[in-house]
């Protein structure tokens, strides 16, 4: 008899897994996702979705939509990624993670699919997903992309509605050097005659998706900075360029016929922490002293974490930091405020930098402080060390924050 934690276990250890182990782990076709959506009798064609692509800003969307149609009385499917810290944060519904028990039933019944067809984590983890969406009948599944869009295991579906988030530097070894390649790859969910939303993003970002949308015959909205909004519980002020995206999806919705009464969006809007189980979105996590941890990891990201700190009131600033090594740590360091005291730490996932090499780096960058042996180690030592008054921010990847929460 198979346990959770063997099954987890198998997941993370027998199939490539890009969060952990970074480009091995990268699929650059549909191929397997197809083939193995078929061995499993064509699920994502049992449910209505809405698909979310972007580099930053799509979990916080994807989680409020969720959260809005959960509201609005629809038993809701919700498909995020990476986790934080249980692998089942990934697959929800009305903000229920998916039972261990599922996880395991779905290992237990397919053992061949993983043998012929060697898929990679995110592969199968997205396809359990479908299965379990269209088992349980779903009235809606909010499906966010890992990586890019046009071969992300995600393209399958033939959605409600696309939604493509802001659009920057990310993965550019798998996306393209320059935005309007990134775009190009992101905007590959744009489907035939499916109405996409696409929230404020450079012109030429903007250039490259509404010529594809024409392509395809699908309607076109672009988000505004002058929009309406909707109020939400998340943190951080680049929420407010997130819930203009997702008060444009509810109109588009609306249009396209679903119920979404203006109680439920704004219920939805308010609750996405607790009708869908996202963290590390600008959260507070200690109150003396302050401790705030963010997920955001690439250039745009940590620009705006930098932006909101300087906007806190505190003596001295204490920043936990720690890397993926396959992100460009210049550009990022770069970014970085000098006069912060810095804990360097290695995230426990293979694909994490090393803590030295970061510090070396950072020094570079005229940014200081010590070296410690692991997140949790770095994260107490700051704490031990800020006073009352300080400010404590945990940053630079998912998988910091993950080891924190």
């Amino acid at each position: 008899m198979m346990t959770y934690e063997e099954a987890t276990a198998f997941l993370f250890t027998r199939l490539p897994m890009f969060q952990r182990t970074g480009p091995a782990a990268y699929k650059n076709d549909l191929s397997n996702t197809i083939a193995l959506c078929s061995r499993l009798g064509n699920p994502e064609r049992k449910f209505k979705s809405v698909h979310i692509a972007g580099t930053n800003g799509k979990g916080s969307t994807a989680s409020a939509m969720a959260s809005i149609f959960a509201e609005a009385g629809c038993k809701t499917g919700l498909f995020t990624s990476p986790h934080l810290k249980d692998f089942r944060e990934r697959i929800r519904i009305n903000g229920e993670m998916i039972p261990e028990a599922a996880v395991v039933d779905f290992l237990k019944k397919n053992p061949g699919i993983i043998d012929d067809l060697s898929p990679s984590f995110f592969e199968l983890t997205c396809c359990m997903a479908f299965a379990y969406f269209a088992e349980e009948q779903v009235d809606i599944a909010v499906l966010e992309t890992g990586m890019g869009g046009r071969l992300d295991s995600t393209n399958v579906v033939v959605p409600e509605l696309s939604v493509i988030t802001s659009i920057g530097y990310d993965h550019q070894q798998f996306l393209g050097n320059t935005l309007a390649a990134i775009a190009a790859e992101k905007g590959g969910i744009i489907k035939a005659s499916v109405p996409v939303v696409v929230s404020e993003n450079e012109p030429e970002v903007l250039a490259v998706l509404s010529e594809k949308a024409k392509a395809v015959g699908a309607p076109f909205t672009a988000v505004d900075p002058s929009d309406e909004g909707l109020d939400t519980d998340l943190g951080g002020d680049y929420q407010k360029e997130n819930m203009r995206t997702v008060a444009a999806a509810v109109k588009v919705l609306r249009e396209g016929g679903w119920k979404l009464s203006s109680a439920a969006v704004i219920a939805g809007a308010s609750k996405v922490k607790i009708n869908s189980g996202l963290r590390g979105r600008w959260e507070v996590i200690s109150e003396s002293p302050r401790a705030i941890a963010d997920v955001g990891h690439n250039a745009e990201g940590v620009a705006m974490a930098v932006g909101m700190l300087k906007a806190e009131t505190y003596r001295r600033l204490h920043i936990v930091w720690g890397m993926a090594a396959d992100k460009d740590a210049d550009e990022i360091l770069s970014l970085l405020p000098a006069d912060a005291i810095y804990y360097w730490c290695k995230p426990d996932v293979p694909r994490g930098k090393d803590a030295e090499l970061l510090r070396e780096q950072a020094e570079k960058f005229d940014l200081h402080g010590a070296v410690h042996g692991s997140v949790p180690d770095a994260y107490a030592a700051a704490l031990a060390t800020a006073e009352s008054d300080d400010l404590v921010f945990v940053g630079g990847s998912v998988f910091v924050v993950g080891e924190i929460l």
